[in-house]
């Protein structure tokens, strides 16, 4: 990972926590005081925004150290546990507040909210999606999957938020908007947990090739040389931003050693200039 996108990463990071524990304080004052379940809840998954923050930034100062012995490929998947740690998380919050949720709407509990929490909540959806935008943008650059995490986790708060000042409006005509919305919350918080948990769980266990990065190769090798032929048998390998790829091709038979050593070489330079991947490439005759 080179030093603009772990720069990149630690901003994302630290900007999350800082944001994320004014929200908190400020989320939870008024939770407690209007005895909001819906309020106090979306206040956690807040902080929880925080925790994952933290693992962002501690995921991408693991993922920066240079390979070793016992790790040549380097620690880039560090990155891929620290989302699924966002998750797991993610998804004690979820469960937690939609038993609490339950709860509160079998003891027919009412809530009387106030102008301050309306305000609060409005500021929470603006500042969350802004949070949110910049870090699918920071995603984007780095390519990296924990801050893409953190990018949904501010957007699934963004829209709890919006979801409790529709609750606000509702609250006074109906008594169980609070509990709820107590439980569309936690159940939005849910989703999000397990869509994190099996993306990069997918990844660490190794996933098939997409279909434009084949494309992607297949038009590489068609301009590098036209005695390449019958690409196939990909395997895909991600250790962070280090992406090693193995595919067979067909060369002439009669082709000379060194012949064919030449060509692959020039091949799979093109493909680390022009896609940043590593290519183990085994040649087959034809």
């Amino acid at each position: 990972m080179n030093n603009i996108n772990n720069k990149l990463g630690f901003v994302e990071g630290w900007t999350s926590v800082i944001v994320n524990i004014i929200l908190f304080a400020l989320k939870l004052s008024v939770g407690i005081s209007c005895r909001s379940i819906s309020m106090i809840a979306d206040a956690w998954h807040t902080l929880s925004d925080t925790i994952t923050s933290f693992i962002v930034i501690i995921g991408f100062w693991v993922s920066a150290r240079p390979g070793d012995r016992k790790h040549p490929f380097g620690h880039g998947r560090f990155e891929y546990v620290a989302a699924i740690i966002i998750g797991v998380l993610l998804g004690n919050v979820g469960i937690k507040f939609l038993i609490d949720s339950v709860r509160k709407l079998s003891q027919h509990e009412q809530v009387i909210f106030s102008i301050s929490a309306v305000i609060i909540f409005i500021i929470s959806i603006i500042v969350k999606e802004g949070l949110c935008q910049f870090a699918f943008w920071a995603a984007k650059k780095t390519k990296s999957e924990s801050i893409k995490a953190d990018a949904w986790h501010h957007r699934s708060d963004a829209i709890a938020s919006f979801l409790i000042v529709v609750g606000i409006f509702a609250g006074k005509y109906f008594w169980w908007i609070d509990g709820v919305l107590g439980i569309v919350i936690s159940l939005l918080i849910l989703k999000v947990a397990l869509e994190i948990i099996m993306n990069s769980s997918n990844i660490i266990m190794g996933e098939v090739p997409d279909e434009e990065l084949i494309k992607g190769i297949n038009e590489i090798i068609s301009k590098c040389d036209h005695r390449i032929t019958a690409a196939h048998h990909y395997h895909l390998h991600k250790y962070g931003n280090h992406i090693e790829l193995t595919f067979h091709v067909r060369l002439p038979r009669e082709l000379a050693l060194y012949e064919s050593n030449e060509i692959i070489n020039h091949l799979k330079k093109k493909i680390s200039e022009l896609m940043s991947i590593e290519a183990t490439i085994y040649v087959n005759p034809r």
